[in-house]
């Protein structure tokens, strides 16, 4: 029998070590927030699909005029597709990104009455609208647990082992798992913004890192 090539994925660290690592985390920053500036559920949504292979500093820069005017589905088709794309170009993969929000604006004006549906199958049905994105809205505007994992809590779930995973999907399984309950609501965002600016890829600023002493990673750098 051919033996499995897939990398063994180590354990995950004990419930002890979760609720001291997310006491911590609590403790520095008790009500973390997206950094992506929004005004209610759809500007949300298009904000996250625009932030893809981009910064949310860039995407802020990019809607702050444009949520100035637009915070409807419908207002979004009447602007349209030029004006749009006109107004993200400073975005990466602006034109297929504009096309997106128009076609999901459609569809939420025609499918769901120009509002944002509340399940994660519902909205992964809009263009350009992955499993992320789906549950970026669903944490941050309907209050549902939710993990969206991007590269930041992909790299900080497996460098710690609070959540090791081989892909997106095994990581955000593993924070369903293991991080305790009371944690569950506010843990992507803890993560991302530990990645972001502590857990950073190249150079880890382990110095400074509040769980310094929790986390098994052995690279230690700043």
């Amino acid at each position: 029998m051919a033996r499995s090539t897939s990398p063994r994925i180590p354990p995950a660290l004990s419930y002890a070590a979760q609720v001291a690592i997310f006491s911590r985390l609590r403790e520095a920053n008790p009500r973390p927030v997206t950094e992506l500036e929004y005004v209610n559920a759809f500007t949300l949504l298009v904000a996250v699909a625009l932030s893809a292979q981009a910064t949310d500093v860039g995407v802020n820069k990019a809607t702050k005029g444009l949520f100035d005017k637009v915070t409807t589905p419908q207002q979004m088709l009447e602007l349209g597709l030029d004006a749009l794309t006109d107004k993200i170009k400073t975005i990466g993969l602006f034109r297929q990104k504009a096309k997106n929000v128009i076609a999901l604006s459609r569809r939420l004006v025609e499918e769901y009455g120009g509002e944002v549906p509340q399940s994660r199958a519902a909205l992964m049905t809009l263009p350009g609208v992955g499993r992320k994105t789906a549950n970026v809205v669903l944490n941050s505007v309907f209050d549902f647990p939710a993990q969206a994992v991007d590269t930041h809590i992909f790299r900080v779930g497996n460098r710690t082992r609070i959540a090791p995973g081989r892909d997106v999907e095994e990581v955000e399984r593993a924070i369903e798992d293991n991080v305790p309950v009371p944690f569950q609501q506010n843990a992507h965002h803890w993560l991302i913004l530990h990645g972001r600016y502590i857990c950073q890829a190249r150079r880890p600023r382990c110095r400074i890192c509040p769980i310094e002493d929790l986390c098994p990673y052995e690279e230690k750098t700043e």
